[in-house]
């Protein structure tokens, strides 16, 4: 089950956040309020679930944990570049 998680959580990790929200205290035990997984979930999906991995898994980030969650910020953030590049490049259409 774990895994099916985690390959959906890159196709669609907002679907995997509210699947988690809603049958586990996986989120809740890694941030202490409702707050940071609702702005996650609305700008940083991929982060919010690789923090949440982070925490659960280590209890802080550091080592190869860093690395994950920086690498989900660059995904996150590339997802957003790539939309509106694809956007300018049909406009001038």
């Amino acid at each position: 089950m774990g895994c099916i998680l985690a390959l959906l959580a890159l196709i669609t990790p907002r679907v995997v956040i509210v699947l988690i929200f809603l049958f586990s205290g996986y989120l809740g035990s890694a941030y202490d309020t409702v707050l940071w997984p609702v702005l996650g979930f609305i700008f940083l999906p991929l982060t919010t679930l690789a923090y949440a991995f982070a925490i659960n898994s280590n209890g802080s980030v550091d080592g190869i944990y860093l690395v994950l969650v920086v690498v989900a910020v660059l995904i996150d953030l590339g997802s957003f570049g790539g939309s509106g590049a694809a956007t300018q490049t049909r406009s001038r259409r």
